[in-house]
């Protein structure tokens, strides 16, 4: 993955990338893994987004959960229209590396979801993940329903509480609602990159600390 070593800071609107109208790339609409739709839709399946650091490994560590069927890789929570990879990694277009999850809530709950999350990177590192430094690279939950929202703050500070107890720093991961912001799926290379591409890199910085069962 590509990163930059200064001090990386927020693009603002006046100064992003300008983008373009129309995409100019195609994603695949299957599934490399699962065989299956890419973006599957069904009254039993939720969707929610979540960034985490470097999107290839993120992906994996979902793909592999029961009751997920279905993830892409994309670029979220930024301000230029259709990027491509070079210019998020550019810190220019204000988006994070995401990764969509559809999950059926009867097979895997949201709390279970959000374990998984917690618990494979480190959510207080600001515009960083290890090694990958940038903006896009920060950790943010894009919820789609009240529920996740709720369970979105109440892990955030069950999580914090524990972290705190071994000196980590405050969670700066951003919970905000998904229909805030446009999903631009990445470029095919990158989805179920680690499917295609069974050695390659893998960043999973985390505390090392588990999300323990939320009481009640």
């Amino acid at each position: 993955m590509f990163g930059f070593f200064s001090t990386p800071q927020m693009v603002d609107a006046d100064s992003a990338l300008p983008g373009r109208t129309e995409p100019i790339f195609t994603v695949p609409s299957q599934h490399a893994v699962f065989g299956t739709p890419m973006h599957p839709t069904g009254d039993d399946i939720e969707r929610i987004y979540l960034a985490m650091g470097c999107f290839w490994g993120a992906e994996e560590i979902y793909w592999r959960l029961p009751g997920v069927v279905g993830t892409s890789v994309g670029y979220m929570g930024g301000i230029t229209q259709h990027p491509t990879y070079e210019e998020v990694c550019t810190g220019k277009t204000g988006h994070t590396e995401t990764v969509f999850v559809a999950y059926r809530p009867a097979e895997v709950s949201t709390f279970e979801i959000l374990k998984v999350f917690w618990e494979n990177h480190d959510p207080t590192q600001g515009f960083r993940q290890g090694n990958d430094v940038g903006t896009q690279y920060r950790s943010a939950i894009f919820f789609t329903t009240d529920e996740q929202r709720d369970l979105a703050v109440l892990t955030r500070d069950t999580y914090a509480t524990v972290i705190a107890e071994r000196g980590y720093p405050e969670i700066t991961t951003e919970i905000v609602p998904a229909a805030d912001f446009t999903y631009y799926a990445a470029e095919d290379y990158h989805q179920q990159y680690l499917h295609k591409v069974p050695h390659g890199y893998r960043c999973h910085a985390n505390t090392g600390l588990a999300l323990p069962a939320l009481a009640g």
